[in-house]
């Protein structure tokens, strides 16, 4: 597979940065996260007049194996085709928030189960139909896993040459909320009984039938030192095709949003693969879900926003996107002290 070449930030305008936005018509600090966004995004960009161009959130889905397994979620598998066709009609959440924060909105056929029409705004980078159950073999091959992770990467390579800098990501995959547990143990090394959660709706007896599930599955493969081993043992093609993604968005030194515990699994394996990846996310929002909390802890995240959200689709990260942009705008908009003609002492 090919290397992502993902530098750190260069902080040689910290200086500069921090000089700006103490000398705005405001007491130091006074605007808080605003501030420490605005700073990330100048160090990203390298700049001290950081911009949002063409902002877009790509939706990865595809469908899994396990899915078919009693016990692993309360919706049946055939849904995951029916949210693509719900975004694709505009009538997901994720279509309404994108639309409200006049965010592109792309929705991604990673590896669904159904053939789509192909007269519709559907992007066909489909691996296979789902993966396999993971109870019985790995979720896919190293080629597919490769495959996924190369997919992702040239779609956010297009969209950069297109001039998008920030980028979010979002999923659908009934299933998937498995995978991501078994990952986030994988990686985190927190027993899997302290990752699993409600998923789309599970009762306190299902999360326990899902976590002996999902703990016979560790035991089956192991856990690897390998991260591409643990992602092909464990995960799905919309991750794999997010880690691909990612990284390629860091390497290309893109503002990445970060989404809940689906998007945020991905993150493990691209930050295990390339740890400098960490200096290019914003982290929208901690989800609902269980382990979402411990994921950002392990990657001494701080989110943005706290709002109980477990749905998906990328809806934290496109809800947070107003915020980020109050960020770019104070840094670019408003006064210092001395073209204001306020006294600062």
């Amino acid at each position: 597979m090919k290397l992502f070449n993902i530098s750190p930030i260069n902080y040689e305008l910290e200086e500069q940065i921090n000089h700006k936005i103490d000398f705005k018509t405001k007491p130091l600090n006074a605007l808080g996260t605003l501030e420490t966004i605005a700073k990330q995004l100048c160090l990203i960009q390298q700049t001290l007049t950081p911009t949002l161009n063409n902002t877009l959130l790509i939706v990865f889905a595809a469908d899994h194996g396990i899915a078919a397994k009693n016990g692993i979620s309360p919706y049946p598998q055939e849904v995951t085709a029916q949210m693509v066709l719900n975004f694709l009609n505009g009538g997901a959440a994720i279509n309404v928030f994108c639309k409200q924060n006049n965010i592109k909105l792309k929705v991604v056929d990673a590896g669904v189960n159904f053939d789509f029409a192909k007269n519709t705004s559907l992007i066909n980078a489909k691996i296979a139909k789902g993966t396999n159950d993971y109870s019985k073999q790995s979720a896919m091959s190293k080629q597919q896993c490769t495959e996924a992770i190369k997919k992702g990467a040239e779609l956010v390579e297009q969209y950069h040459n297109e001039g998008t800098n920030c980028i979010a990501f979002g999923e659908m995959g009934i299933g998937n909320t498995s995978s991501a547990s078994l990952l986030m143990s994988a990686f985190t090394k927190i027993p899997i009984e302290h990752c699993v959660g409600k998923g789309t709706g599970l009762t306190i007896d299902g999360v326990s039938k899902k976590t002996v599930i999902l703990k016979q599955v560790q035991n089956l493969h192991g856990i690897s030192k390998d991260p591409l081993e643990n992602l092909k043992n464990f995960g799905g093609f919309e991750i794999a095709m997010m880690c691909g993604a990612m990284l390629k968005a860091a390497e290309l030194k893109m503002s990445i949003i970060i989404d809940g515990f689906i998007v945020t699994s991905a993150l493990l394996v691209a930050q295990a693969i390339a740890p400098n990846i960490l200096d290019y996310c914003l982290f929208s929002h901690v989800s609902n879900e269980q382990g979402h909390k411990k994921m950002l802890s392990y990657l001494n995240a701080k989110p943005i926003l706290q709002l109980d959200l477990r749905l998906g689709e990328g809806t934290g990260a496109a809800i947070v996107y107003p915020i980020i942009q109050s960020s770019v705008n104070f840094m670019n908009e408003m006064a210092n002290f001395e073209s204001a003609g306020v006294s600062n002492k």
